[in-house]
């Protein structure tokens, strides 16, 4: 499997998890605050900053009733229409280029969702570096097809895809000639539990798409994200804010800043960990091997004396013979004097 290499950081196994900090819409349609969030991003070490391009109207209808009205009690957007909703949450077009450059200048990443083909369009014009697809969206065929045939990597979120509805996703792109192609586990909850996330799912569709594969994930914390790359993940994505406290449509299951230092640093460590298959000592290991066990003379000894429990035992340093020797050289008779303290080794005895 290849690496995917976007704006030069190459993304897969032998290289440390790509972070996306996504916006969404926690700049609280405030264009300052959104440069703040790409500055406060570069600062915890993210790799890529990511932002949503729709507008209400390319979202939905203008409708405050039926199916277009969140009566959800359990959701976090309960009284609003969807239209609404989007209307707070969406990036205005004309900011993107400015967070843009806000990116380059800090030597982040930052690419998009497009939510329909007009968003594309105007994402080319910006000469994006990759695209997101979003769970919601990770089912629209001709969506797929518009991305794809850009020939840019795409990140698509699995979020409530069958495992058919992947399969058609991912050879669409194929078929249209992109192979550029990173899936997300995601569970699309907001926010998502740790129990109903299912990472074991990671390196089973590592194989079955055989691309490369990450997490979008909607848990609070670091340990979900940390836990997948374990697994294998090589991307992970999560939503961050200054501070949830200020509030805002995905506050709630954001990351703060010191929680976003947290899971790069984190994240790094658990690839690091993973390493290769490995026995046996390694070359910082080896250093450590004096202080195992292995078989000392306890007691001063003479010659012609016999080796009992009470004058060789199992102790720290490791110089002597290995303890598995123990039983064996219990009986042996010792032909020289011999001073407490001294390592065993075959020479000492009979």
């Amino acid at each position: 499997m290849k690496d995917i290499t976007i704006s030069g950081r190459k993304i897969g196994k032998n290289h440390k998890p790509f972070i996306i900090a996504e916006m969404s819409g926690n700049h609280n349609q405030s264009l300052e605050r959104a440069l703040k969030i790409v500055e406060e991003a570069a600062k915890a070490g993210a790799d890529a900053v990511k932002l949503q391009t729709y507008t209400a109207d390319t979202m939905t209808l203008d409708i405050s009733e039926g199916e277009f009205y969140i009566d959800d009690k359990n959701s976090l957007w309960k009284g609003n229409s969807l239209y609404k909703l989007y209307q707070q949450a969406y990036t205005p077009w004309e900011w993107h280029k400015p967070i843009f450059d806000k990116c380059k200048e800090l030597g982040l990443i930052c690419f998009s969702t497009p939510f329909d083909e007009s968003a594309v369009d105007f994402l080319e014009s910006l000469d994006v570096p990759a695209y997101k697809v979003a769970s919601f969206e990770n089912a629209d065929i001709p969506l797929i097809k518009k991305i794809a045939a850009t020939g840019k990597p795409m990140i698509i979120s699995t979020g409530m895809a069958t495992v058919a509805e992947l399969d058609e996703t991912v050879r669409t792109a194929r078929e249209v000639g992109n192979d550029q192609i990173i899936l997300l586990k995601t569970t699309s909850t907001y926010p998502a539990s740790p129990e109903n996330t299912n990472i074991s799912t990671i390196p089973h569709m590592r194989e079955l798409f055989q691309c490369e594969v990450g997490l979008s994930d909607h848990t609070m914390g670091v340990g979900v994200a940390v836990a997948a790359v374990a697994l294998g993940a090589t991307v992970v994505e999560k939503h961050f804010t200054l501070s949830r406290a200020d509030g805002g449509v995905d506050s709630t299951f954001s990351l703060e800043p010191a929680e976003l230092t947290a899971l790069v640093i984190e994240t790094e460590r658990a690839w690091q960990a993973l390493g290769k298959v490995s026995y046996g000592p390694t070359e910082k290991e080896k250093v450590s091997m004096k202080y195992r066990r292995s078989l000392y003379i306890v007691k001063d000894m003479k010659a012609g004396e016999i080796v009992t429990k009470e004058n060789m035992r199992a102790i720290r340093p490791g110089y002597g013979l290995a303890p598995k020797y123990y039983d064996v050289l219990l009986g042996k008779i010792v032909k020289k004097d011999i001073k407490m303290g001294t390592p065993v080794s075959w020479d000492l005895f009979v």
